[in-house]
């Protein structure tokens, strides 16, 4: 196991442990919060390198998160940038008064399938209502949208196969356009 790794399973995220985290997976973290950005809409109106350093300030404020490997770093960190991105859209429409909605594709390689041009914010609230469904299914769309996590690396996050993981995705993309589809 990685000296990161072994810090980081040790402590509650303490400055040193978060900073060690952040520095170990700061590519990573600005690959996910471009390609987020650039499916919100925000492309242009927010730097990629800025949407990281917030939400290290944000994950800074956390009382007792506990990272002990890549994937549960990640899983946090993508929860932080979804919330963020989130605000960020709720400011521009409120700027607008009602303007053009900005839009978010889940057409990505890990969301095949799923229909494009939908409104974060419809996905928000569609992600919350099948939290209070299946909270299972929740995480599992979060660890693998949001995240950018693999079948492999979340079923190995969840002491699941890569198959059951798979399966349960379909399921939880199923149950989420069914959601998305219902006025």
């Amino acid at each position: 196991m990685s000296e990161l790794a072994l810090a980081l399973q040790e402590v509650e995220a303490t400055p040193p442990a978060l900073d060690a985290a952040f520095s170990a997976w700061y590519p990573e973290l600005k690959r996910i919060a471009h390609m987020r950005l650039m499916q919100a809409g925000l492309r242009g109106s927010v730097q990629t390198t800025s949407l990281v350093h917030d939400s290290y300030l944000k994950l800074a404020e956390g009382a007792g998160i506990r990272v002990g490997t890549r994937p549960q770093f990640l899983a946090y960190a993508s929860r932080t940038l979804r919330s963020l991105i989130i605000d960020l859209v709720r400011e521009q429409r409120a700027l607008r008064r009602g303007g053009d909605m900005e839009l978010l594709t889940l057409d990505t390689a890990v969301a095949d399938g799923v229909g494009r041009d939908l409104d974060i914010e419809r996905v928000n609230a569609s992600l919350i209502e099948l939290a209070a469904l299946d909270p299972a299914l929740a995480r599992l769309v979060e660890l693998r949208f949001f995240g950018g996590l693999t079948a492999v690396e979340i079923g190995e996050m969840l002491g699941l196969s890569e198959r059951t993981v798979q399966r349960e995705w379909r399921k939880a993309r199923a149950l989420l356009m069914t959601i998305l589809e219902t006025p």
